[in-house]
C-alpha cells in the first residue's frame, strides 16, 4: 500500500501553484500530485499533466476541457480532465486527496478551498480571499471538520512559525503575545510621490522589487491593498483583534513578520525572498524538509530597514483596516471591489491612484451586513461588483 501523500493543487499554473510542483518534485517518495486546475493557461497545464502524471486536471468549461484532453491523449497521457466549479470542489474534497494547495487568486478560490475545509483536508492557504469573504464561516468550518488549516503567504507563514503551538489556547494574551508585526515591502512605488503615483502604468506596477507574483497580486501589493488583504486574513488566522497587529515596512522583504512578546523578547522569522519556503514549511508541518532555497547570507544584505506605511500615499491599507473594524460583509465589499478596480486599471480603463476612490466609494454606497452564510456573503460580492463596475465606467 503506497504510503505517498496526495496532494491536489488548485491555481497550479500560478507562481503559487509552480512553486508547489516544485517542492513536490523534490521529494517523489513522500507526495504524488493527484490534481491540477486552471483558468486560462490550458497550454501550461498540459505541460505540468505530461510532467506530472495527476490523476485528474481541472479547467473552467466543456471547450477547455475538449482541448486539454486532445493535447494530452496525443501524447498517451492518462490525465482524466474535468470542467467546472463543482469538478474543482470534487478534486479538492476527493477522499483520495490529503492536502490541498489552494493558490486560485481572487473570490473564484473561496468555493473549492471552503470544500476542501468541509472534507477535513490539511489545506495550504495561498488564496487570502477566502478568509477576507468569509472569514467567520471559513473558521468556523475548520473547526467543525477538524481540518488542519496553514498559512502559505509568506507573513502568516512567519507569524505561525513565531508564535507558541504548544499551548492550549489560541488566546494571543495568554500566551504572552503583545503584538503581531505584518511586515510589508512596501512594493515598487514605495518612494513615490503623489504626483508620480498618477502616472504609474500597469508595466510599472506588476513589476515588484522582491517578489515574483502574479499580476493582480502584484498590483495589490503597489497599492498596499495586499497588506490590507493580510491584515484581515491575520485577524482570522489567529484570533486576533485589529489592535493586535500592525504593519511595518521593511524593504528588504528578509523578515517575512514577527511577534513581539509581553517580556520584551520579538521573534521574527526570515528568509530569502522565495515562497518554495513556507509551502515546504507547511507541506511538511510539523516537520522540515528541503525546499531548493538559497541558504540566507546576512553578510550580503548588510542592512536591514524598517518604517511606517506612508498611508496618505497608499489608502488601501486604512480601507482594509476600517473593512474588518465594521466586519460582517464589509470585508467581502472591499476585496470584490478592489479586484473590478485592479482588473480595470491592468486594462487601461483606471488610474492606479483612482483604484482606492473606487473602493471607498463602493464602500461608502454598500450596506454591512451580517456574513453568516454563504449566500449573504456571494451577494455582498456580486453587489459590490456592479457598483465598482459602475463606477470604472465613470471615471
Amino acid at each position: 500500500m503506497s504510503t505517498l501523500s496526495n496532494v491536489t493543487v488548485l491555481g497550479a499554473t500560478g507562481s503559487i501553484g509552480l512553486s508547489t510542483l516544485d517542492v513536490l518534485a523534490r521529494h517523489p517518495d513522500r507526495y504524488q500530485v493527484h490534481a491540477l486546475s486552471a483558468h486560462s493557461r490550458i497550454d501550461e497545464l498540459a505541460h505540468l499533466c505530461l510532467r506530472h502524471q495527476p490523476r485528474y486536471a481541472v479547467v473552467p468549461n466543456d471547450e477547455s476541457a475538449s482541448y486539454l484532453t486532445q493535447i494530452l491523449q496525443a501524447k498517451g497521457c492518462q490525465t482524466e480532465v474535468l470542467a467546472g466549479a463543482e469538478a474543482l470542489a470534487q478534486v479538492a474534497s476527493d477522499a483520495a486527496v490529503d492536502t490541498v494547495m489552494a493558490a486560485i487568486v481572487g473570490a473564484a478560490g473561496l468555493l473549492p478551498t471552503l470544500a476542501a475545509v468541509n472534507a477535513g483536508k490539511r489545506v495550504l492557504l495561498a488564496n487570502k480571499e477566502a478568509l477576507v469573504m468569509s472569514g467567520a464561516l471559513f473558521m468556523q468550518a475548520v473547526r467543525n471538520s477538524g481540518s488542519v488549516l496553514l498559512p502559505i503567504d509568506s507573513e502568516h507563514n512567519a507569524i505561525f512559525q513565531c508564535l507558541p503551538h504548544d499551548a492550549a489556547s489560541r488566546d494571543l494574551t495568554a500566551n504572552g503575545v503583545e503584538k503581531i508585526v505584518l511586515t510589508a515591502s512596501g512594493g515598487p512605488f514605495r518612494t513615490w510621490t503623489l504626483e508620480q503615483l498618477a502616472s504609474v502604468t500597469p508595466a510599472q506596477a506588476v513589476a515588484h522589487p522582491n517578489w515574483s507574483m502574479g499580476r493582480k497580486i502584484s498590483v495589490d501589493s503597489a497599492t498596499l491593498m495586499n497588506k490590507g488583504l493580510e491584515f484581515i486574513e491575520a485577524c482570522w488566522l489567529f484570533d486576533a483583534k485589529p489592535s493586535d497587529i500592525e504593519v511595518l515596512v521593511h524593504p528588504q522583504s528578509v523578515i517575512h513578520s514577527m511577534v513581539r512578546y509581553h517580556d520584551g523578547s520579538v521573534i521574527a522569522q526570515m528568509g530569502n525572498p522565495d515562497m518554495r519556503t513556507p509551502i515546504a514549511h507547511a507541506l511538511a508541518w510539523p516537520h522540515r524538509i528541503t525546499a531548493g532555497v538559497s541558504p540566507l547570507d546576512l553578510t550580503h544584505i548588510a542592512q536591514l530597514n524598517f518604517e511606517a506605511p506612508d498611508t496618505i500615499k497608499f489608502p488601501c491599507l486604512v480601507l482594509a483596516q476600517s473593512a474588518i473594524a465594521q466586519g460582517g460583509t464589509m470585508p467581502t465589499t472591499l476585496n470584490a471591489a478592489n479586484e473590478v478596480a485592479v482588473d480595470a486599471f491592468l486594462r487601461g480603463k483606471l488610474a492606479f491612484t483612482a483604484i482606492a476612490q473606487v473602493i471607498e466609494q463602493v464602500m461608502n454606497q454598500s450596506e454591512c451586513s451580517a456574513a453568516n452564510d454563504l449566500t449573504a456573503i456571494l451577494a455582498a460580492d456580486a453587489e459590490a461588483r456592479v457598483r465598482a463596475s459602475h463606477l470604472v465606467k465613470a471615471c
